[in-house]
């Protein structure tokens, strides 16, 4: 049995959280990715009770993640998360590909311990950052009793990693949860609750070593193509004939796709290319009939594009690491 003070690890990966401008006021032009992560918890105080560790494990743009740092964000989370003595992490990330990042270490790890996201919208040298109360919220979350699996906390928000979507693009309380809402606020360091907090989903364990490829070549290419005004087949079977290992579609309103790309995603679904459609809506989920008619085209229910993508990377990995009979 853990006894003593329990630990809170920090993973720093870089962004906009860790970045430095040339003047304080300066909160545009400034370099992403420039602060170490102990920086960044070096003037903070831990929950009680708990004791910070920190580790770099990438420093880079958000904008510019990619599946190597998924991989080794997700092997040095699923280490930490194995010890004993460690109670909960905390990562901070960049906020172009937040909602990307969250979504996928949730699908692939499931954890039952709390795996907090955070972000900032300021860079650290600004007069008004954000990021050190960011920070300091995303430890209270991490380190309360309700908390389990991966959450984005930003804003005082606390968003289900399931949930999560950036909807502006510098306001600092730029993320949302869609229809579903965020599941709690962090007032005053305490964690107020604003609906149930998701079941449990955990994981059975997974040898992630098998199941993410050490060569991100050798990860799946997932395109994203747009159902849009005058859409084209060609532009679907030039990624068939490329080499796409499968399409996610940003269709129209309720899941409606241009007659012309559904024509073009149906040849590619026949061909081994699986597609999923989810809407370009900024909220709200497709809505299929009942009961749904069998569909080559099947819906990704009230997922973003984004978030459709790395949900069809996630099951072809997982087809791939499957025992061959």
């Amino acid at each position: 049995m853990q006894s003593g003070p329990r630990i809170l690890v920090v993973l720093g990966t870089g962004g906009t959280i860790a970045g430095e401008a040339a003047s304080p006021a300066d909160e545009l032009s400034y370099r992403s990715a420039a602060l170490p992560v102990e920086a960044l918890v070096g003037g903070l105080r831990p929950p009680a009770g708990f004791v910070l560790e920190s580790e770099q494990v990438a420093q880079l743009d958000s904008k510019d993640m990619d599946f190597a740092t998924w991989r080794r964000l997700a092997l040095r989370t699923a280490s930490h998360l194995a010890r004993d003595d460690v109670a909960a992490i905390v990562v901070t990330h960049g906020s172009d590909t937040l909602e990307e990042t969250a979504y996928f270490l949730q699908r692939i790890l499931a954890p039952a311990k709390p795996v907090v996201l955070t972000a900032a919208m300021r860079p650290a040298t600004s007069a008004r950052a954000d990021g050190p109360q960011n920070l300091r919220d995303a430890m209270a979350v991490a380190t309360a009793p309700a908390a389990r699996g991966v959450v984005v906390v930003v804003a005082g928000a606390v968003h289900a990693a399931l949930d999560v979507r950036k909807v502006h693009p510098q306001r600092p309380d730029a993320f949302a949860s869609g229809d579903a809402g965020p599941l709690a606020r962090v007032e005053n360091g305490e964690l107020r609750m604003r609906r149930p907090w998701p079941g449990d989903d955990i994981a059975a364990a997974r040898d992630l070593d098998r199941l993410l490829p050490a060569d991100p070549a050798q990860w799946p290419w997932v395109a994203i193509v747009a159902s849009v005004a005058g859409s084209e087949a060609r532009e679907v079977r030039a990624l068939v004939d490329a080499g796409a290992d499968g399409i996610v579609v940003a269709a129209t309103g309720n899941g409606t796709v241009h007659r012309a790309v559904e024509s073009a995603l149906r040849e590619a679904a026949a061909r081994g290319c699986p597609v999923l459609r989810a809407t370009r809506c900024l909220a709200g989920a497709i809505v299929e009939p009942a009961p749904p008619a069998a569909d080559a085209l099947p819906s990704a229910g009230a997922l973003t594009p984004q978030q459709a993508r790395v949900e069809l990377i996630v099951r072809l990995l997982a087809r791939r690491a499957a025992p061959r009979a």
